[in-house]
Parts: C-alpha cells; structure tokens; sequence
C-alpha cells in the first residue's frame, strides 16, 4: 500500500497519512507505454504548418543564365535549381497533420502508471479539499506554499470542475488545474508535484462550504444608480412628449375632418337637387297651314 502526506484544506500536515486507493495505486510503472502516450501526446499539439518552396515555387529562374556551349562554364538551365543560392528546397517539409491516436485503454494506463511513479517518488499530496470561495491567487499560492511546493511546477487536481481554483491558479507560470478525470499522462509527467484533492480519490464529492448555502437565494436587485435613475427620468420624458405630440397630431386630423364635412354639408346645400325642365321647342309650319 502506498500513502501520500495528507493536508487540510488550510495546508496544515495532518499526523496521519492518507492510503491510497490499492486497486488503483500498486506502485507499477510501465515506462515503454509512459513513452508512446507523451510522444502522441507531443505529436497532437503540432501545428503541422511548416513548408518551403520547391523549384518549382520559386520566383525567377525562368531564363537560361547563359548560353549551353562556348563559355567554357558547366551547362545551367536555371538559377532557381537546388545547388544554387536562392534556389528551391529538396524534400522539405510541406503542410501535414502529425495527429496520432492509441487505445484508449493504453492512455488510461499511461496515467496510472504516471501517477504511480509520482506516488512512488513521495510527490504526490492530498488535500482534504481547496475552500475557494472565488479566484483568489494569493490563497492558492500560500496553500502551495504551506506544502513546500514554492517555485516548483505543481499540477492541481479538483474532484470536479472548480472554477475558482483554476482562475485563482491562472496566473501562477508554475502551476496547472485540471480535474481529475481530465489530467493525461503528459500533464503529470510534466509537474514535479500532484496535489490531489481527497474527493477525486476516494469518489466522495466535497460539501459545500459552511456558510454556502446548497441552493442560494436570489440575489436581490440593486438600488439604481443615479446615472440610471437619470436615464430612466429623460426616458420617461421622451415618451411624454411623444404622446403629446400625437395627441395634438390627432386632434388637428379630427378637427381638418370636421372641417372638411361641414364644407361638403353646405356645398351640397346650395346645389339644386333637380335639373331644370327644358323648353318645348316650337312646332315648324307645314304649308298650306294657316
């Protein structure tokens, strides 16, 4: 059974240690598979942009420098060939994916095996938990420093995804946060110490802190502000005087309306309602009438 120095959540050493996990923590460490996880690992975060220009993509060099024969020089053909200065590049790199993958149960032992060795070298801490409130730096660093890890590359590990602790460990060159479930093989590798948190080891998750209630209340909404008052005010004052303006805009319509019937009322009274009879036109007098 292996066992790792154990701290509370304020970084004091407790006289006991705390035993690891036995099916997990067996002290094995297979170095061939550690190998091929970190170069994948490596592999993965290349770019894969590097290029340079054959002949063929080289400028210039479309004209025979000089002529084939009677200079007494060796035959050229182009100044952009590979044995000249500025020419193009023989089998150089050219843009290319590097990604590689492996068994996910070869990464699942790379870590253990990862952590092991960690264990083993006695760079393996556990902390009862990290009573982070929000991001604090300086209480991350004095923690780190309560442990003897100052000016070390240290690997953090939460139980689960804390946001405080990893804001609060951002700012520190040295340090890395991770949840436990997502730490990989190179990322313990990489640190000189692993500070776990004891709920990522035993499975059992953290209570929330004493004065954090599990379901907080809304927070109730702040006074405004005066410059938020005043903008309400002139808000307020714009729509005032916009519903005045349709109101007189509306009240100048209905009295044009009226105004206009009372015009169509009296032009239709002084219009004749009939039309006038005509006259008869006078018979014409057929001869031999009298």
């Amino acid at each position: 059974m292996i066992e790792a120095p154990h701290y509370s959540s304020a970084g004091a050493r407790r006289d006991a240690t705390f035993a690891l996990p036995a099916d997990y923590f067996d002290g094995t460490v297979n170095e061939p598979v550690l190998h091929q996880a970190v170069k994948v690992y490596l592999n993965n975060q290349r770019q894969g942009t590097a290029k340079t220009k054959t002949r063929s993509f080289v400028s210039g060099g479309n004209q025979k420098p000089w002529k084939q024969k009677g200079t007494g020089r060796a035959r050229q053909g182009s100044t952009r060939a590979p044995h000249w200065r500025g020419g193009g590049i023989v089998f150089g790199p050219i843009p290319r994916d590097y990604r590689t993958d492996i068994p996910r149960k070869v990464k699942q032992l790379a870590r253990r095996s990862a952590l092991n060795a960690r264990a083993r070298e006695g760079a393996l801490h556990v902390v009862e938990r990290f009573a982070f409130r929000g991001p604090k730096t300086s209480q991350l660093a004095g923690l780190l420093g309560s442990l003897g890890l100052d000016g070390r590359k240290v690997l953090v590990l939460t139980a689960v995804a804390n946001e405080a602790v990893y804001l609060s460990g951002r700012n520190l060159s040295t340090v890395d946060v991770l949840p436990y479930a997502e730490a990989a093989a190179y990322d313990v590798l990489w640190a000189d110490a692993v500070v776990v948190e004891e709920g990522a080891l035993t499975g059992v998750m953290p209570e929330p802190l004493a004065d954090e209630p599990e379901s907080p209340a809304p927070a109730k909404a702040p006074k405004r502000s005066v410059l938020k008052a005043a903008k309400s005010a002139k808000a307020a004052k714009t729509t005032k005087k916009t519903q005045t303006k349709a109101a007189k805009k509306s009240a100048t319509k209905a009295k044009a309306a009226k105004t206009s019937t009372a015009k169509a009322a009296k032009k239709a009274a002084k219009k004749p309602t009939g039309k006038p009879a005509k006259k008869a036109a006078p018979k014409k007098k057929k001869k031999g009438d009298k």
